[in-house]
């Protein structure tokens, strides 16, 4: 394989505590273990330098193999991966960090998630002080959230003294999140997007495969760069290569206001996956 030293098209974002993450990134949420090394050898290959993995994922090992055999640098290649719901609690966190760590095989995180609130435990604000001393250790870079609403993110922000970087969300054409957007950016928090393409339920809209005939693009490509042009950072997945250098490939061109609005005109609060305020599955008694 041949990789790319680096690969200058992607925007990056500035994170609350200066540390930078590429707006594009690659993510392998039912990516199977078995098939992850392929996939992020791939997009490594195409040129993302950023990849997205989680505990729950089970394929840790395999994303860090991809990583370490790249023979990329270390700090070219932006990794994150997310704490899960069982592991909640300060001590637990720890461990689990550890555990993270060794089956990625790597040095440090960029970026550790906490990857669903799970309010009724009462854990998260315990969770993210463990968080805030393996920051302290040098441990990760940097710390942030998943599938927060604005009620858990005020909680932790006043009982830990710090806002998380991140907050990743589903977030796609049908669930445009805007409120919770604007708070984050009234609170200097990214919003990165979790299932941007709908989980393949939005290829077929019409207003996209309209805009995507207008643009000369796949209706992938316009969803993807809709995201980036409202500031989201987002990453697609896939294991087809020639989807994964496709998902890449949002750089070329750009959505017109009427484009970017007839798009935004899709939103119907329609999530696919759980609900924050109702998700516990995985949690200990």
């Amino acid at each position: 394989m041949t990789f790319k030293s680096e690969t200058s098209t992607v925007p990056s974002i500035v994170l609350n505590d200066g540390n930078v993450i590429p707006q594009l990134g690659f993510g392998v949420f039912q990516v199977p273990s078995e098939d992850v090394f392929s996939a992020v050898t791939t997009a490594l290959e195409v040129g993302y330098r950023s990849i997205d993995t989680a505990a729950i994922y089970g394929n840790e090992e395999g994303t860090g193999r991809a990583i370490r055999e790249s023979g990329l640098p270390r700090d070219e290649i932006y990794v994150t991966t997310k704490l899960w719901n069982a592991e909640q609690g300060y001590d637990s966190t720890l461990r689990a960090f550890d555990a993270s760590l060794q089956r990625l095989g790597l040095d440090y995180l960029d970026l550790y998630l906490i990857h669903w609130p799970v309010a009724e435990a009462d854990r998260f604000v315990d969770t993210f002080r463990a968080f805030q001393a393996l920051k302290s250790h040098g441990r990760v870079r940097s710390i942030g959230v998943s599938n927060f609403t604005v009620a858990n993110i005020q909680r932790l922000i006043a009982e830990t003294g710090e806002i998380p970087v991140v907050n990743q969300v589903e977030l796609h054409p049908r669930l445009a999140q805007r409120e919770l957007r604007e708070y984050h950016a009234g609170n200097a928090i990214a919003t990165e997007a979790w299932s941007p393409l709908g989980q393949g339920t939005l290829l077929d809209e019409r207003t996209i495969s309209a805009v995507a005939a207008e643009v000369g693009r796949t209706p992938a490509q316009v969803i993807i760069r809709w995201h980036l042009q409202l500031g989201n950072i987002v990453i697609p997945k896939s294991v087809t290569p020639s989807r994964i250098a496709e998902n890449f490939d949002v750089f070329g061109f750009e959505l017109t206001p009427e484009q970017m609005d007839a798009i935004n005109g899709l939103d119907a609060g329609a999530r696919i996956g759980p609900d924050p305020d109702r998700f516990t599955y995985g949690l200990i008694d």
